[in-house]
């Protein structure tokens, strides 16, 4: 099929066309499955390709990450270059949740192993969240003075405005259990790829039409991530621009040491 004369070998992700399912896997396991700037370009390359025919976005990490939020090695601040080009900041991410949250494909978020900070925006994004047993969840952001306030709108849909106000404030982990009884996540077993195989066998018998028709009404329905995007965006862009934070950041990749520990 078409798209995959498309898909080609890229330096982040793993792509492969089943049919009319299409995986993608983070593949970063040097940098811990952290988001950086080609990710995303890449992420939203294969997602856009998605959208005439692909049926299922599968989006999958490795079997010890799923996604650990921004690789803060490339936080560090240079003033010797503007930081900000078209490919950075948050917006393009932003964009790419929203593509996994409104785009004409169901999205299934494939969780194993941990999920952090902006992991947690692509995984509350998705239309579908499947886990295994032992994956965990949790927002570090506050740690480092900073806030997840692109994640939050979407998390904030899944789960909720007391239970993302909980992530966000107490840092720490929650089990899957926990996540499932949330509704973080849908569906939870030991062998999640076995789950993954059931749904993927029920979602095959949908028609790309009825999803296109469905996700549509849905975005008719919903319309509070567009609404959330700009105040989400000026917060982010906020709290990285505090020179503090940047310098406890910069701090952690060199030492790791976290804000709170003394020199």
């Amino acid at each position: 099929m078409g798209i995959l004369e498309t898909l080609k070998d890229y330096e982040t992700i793993r792509v492969r066309v089943d049919d009319d399912i299409c995986f993608v896997q983070i593949y970063r396991p040097q940098a811990n499955n952290t988001i950086n700037d080609r990710l995303v370009e890449e992420l939203n390359q294969v997602v856009a390709h998605c959208e005439d025919s692909i049926k299922v976005l599968v989006l999958e990490g490795t079997p010890e990450v799923f996604c650990f939020g921004a690789d803060f090695t490339e936080l560090k601040v240079d003033d010797t270059s503007s930081n900000q080009n078209k490919n950075s900041g948050p917006e393009p991410l932003y964009d790419l949740w929203l593509r996994l949250a409104e785009g004409p494909f169901v999205s299934v978020a494939h969780v194993r192993g941990k999920s952090n900070a902006g992991g947690i925006g692509f995984v509350a994004a998705c239309d579908i969240v499947l886990c295994e047993e032992s994956a965990i969840f949790s927002l570090s952001e506050l740690l480092f003075g900073l806030m997840p306030a692109c994640v939050l709108p979407f998390l904030i849909r899944r789960v909720g405005f007391s239970k993302a106000n909980y992530m966000t404030l107490m840092t720490q982990p929650i089990s899957a259990k926990q996540a499932l009884e949330w509704g973080l996540v849908d569906a939870c077993e030991k062998n999640s790829q076995n789950l993954l195989r059931k749904h993927l066998l029920r979602l095959r018998r949908l028609s790309k039409s009825g999803i296109l028709h469905y996700k549509s009404f849905l975005n008719r329905l919903d319309v509070e991530l567009r609404h959330a995007k700009p105040k989400a965006l000026l917060a982010n862009k906020e709290v990285f621009a505090d020179e503090n934070n940047i310098r406890m950041i910069e701090r952690y990749v060199t030492t790791g040491k976290f804000p709170w520990e003394e020199d």
